[in-house]
């Protein structure tokens, strides 16, 4: 079944994928206490293959979020004008990002510098100690605020960019803009053409410099994000690049594997001296097609496999932010107790993951999903009301009518 079994309706592929995007971010954020890299919580022991992983999911995770993030602005720019837009994305993101940063993300902050031997005390002593100066992960000089809620940048990042693009999506959307995005959407169909998206990215990493490229959550900067939510909008306008996707899957897939091997081998030889040069040059020519193979590989295989409704994706799709939101405070406060124990490291992980899925959906489920206030909070609409049943008057016969 591809998208085009439902080419008016809701993309159901999209809400599939976007599920399965926010679960890799919680498998990636899980592998966080043993790659090479500081966290917040850290292992003793850490392992290089681990931080393969991690380097291999950055290249595509963040991207792939943003892509989708793009088509559905593309959908969304139907709804109603300006100001309904921006009230929309005002409850979906930036409400959530405020809450997460001035209640859950003060526990992450804690654990950081708990572990990291800044502070001495309990959650309770340190949340005075919350609001002084502003955190910058990597920067034990820095304040303790997060205002970007840790792992909610995501938010505050999206929130800023639909601002800022919304003249051009606007105008994507009209009658000219149809005609501009049906003629790029025809040449990116033209076999191979479409991951010439990467190009961009390259051109970003040449010549721009700044905040903007050098601050990389999720292994990249504020620009090449915007160009994945840009290029999104874009991908997803044409139904002819759609199908193009679909037919290219496989090329798609075996083109990313190829590249990201590259990209991993690159990593690895990158560490001698002997190959620094090497590396510096070719690894992000590598990361920047990578990326656009695996987003492609991905819609090819959605649009192929996952056009369809259940009522699992139906509780997944409106599931997702508020896991989003909870997923690092509860692996994070789960992950400092197991990482005490004595076992094998390989079991913390399991142990971990094991005990914070459950933990976050039922965060989800008995808290936030059947409260209208904690759903506002966490960027979701109302419960819907379900009309109470009506009773059914049933007609007694007179007794002339009987006779």
């Amino acid at each position: 079944m591809n998208a085009k079994s439902n080419p008016i309706g809701r993309r159901y592929d999209l809400d599939w994928l976007r599920v399965l995007a926010i679960l890799s971010v919680f498998v990636y954020h899980s592998t966080r206490f043993f790659n090479l890299g500081d966290w917040h919580v850290k292992s003793i022991v850490t392992y290089p293959w681990v931080e393969l992983w991690n380097q291999f999911a950055l290249t595509w995770l963040m991207p792939f979020i943003f892509v989708i993030s793009g088509a559905s602005l593309y959908y969304a720019m139907n709804k109603g004008g300006v100001v309904k837009f921006v009230k929309d994305k005002v409850l979906r993101l930036l409400v959530p990002l405020l809450v997460g940063a001035f209640t859950h993300a003060s526990l992450q902050v804690y654990l950081d510098r708990l572990t990291h031997g800044l502070f001495s005390g309990s959650y309770f002593e340190f949340l005075p100690h919350y609001f002084k100066g502003v955190y910058w992960e990597g920067d034990p000089s820095a304040g303790n605020f997060a205002f970007a809620g840790m792992h909610l940048w995501y938010l505050m990042f999206l929130f800023i960019f639909v601002l800022v693009l919304y003249p051009v999506f606007r105008s994507l959307k009209t009658r000219i803009g149809q005609i501009v995005l049906a003629k790029i959407g025809n040449a990116l169909a033209v076999p191979g053409v479409m991951y010439l998206l990467a190009i961009p990215l390259i051109l970003i990493d040449d010549h721009v410099n700044g905040f903007i490229v050098e601050v990389t959550p999720g292994g990249w900067g504020m620009a090449f994000y915007m160009w994945f939510l840009l290029a999104g909008f874009m991908v997803i306008s044409s139904a002819r690049l759609q199908e193009c996707i679909r037919r290219m899957r496989w090329i798609s897939l075996t083109g990313s594997i190829i590249l990201s091997a590259g990209f991993l081998f690159i990593i690895v030889i990158g560490q001698s001296p002997a190959y620094a040069d090497l590396s510096e040059s070719v690894d992000d020519l590598l990361r920047s097609f990578a990326s656009w193979f695996w987003i492609f590989t991905f819609l090819g295989f959605g649009s192929q496999h996952l056009s369809f409704k259940t009522p699992f994706l139906k509780y997944a799709n409106e599931a997702v932010l508020p896991f989003y939101i909870f997923h690092q405070t509860v692996l994070l406060g789960v992950g400092y107790l197991v990482l005490q124990w004595q076992i094998p490291d390989l079991l913390k992980w399991i142990i971990i993951v094991v005990i914070s899925f459950p933990v976050i959906m039922g965060l989800y489920e008995y808290t936030v999903r059947r409260n209208n206030v904690l759903r506002f909070l966490f960027g979701m609409k109302p419960k819907e009301k379900v009309a109470a049943p009506q009773p059914v008057l049933q007609t007694i016969p007179s007794q002339a009518s009987s006779d």
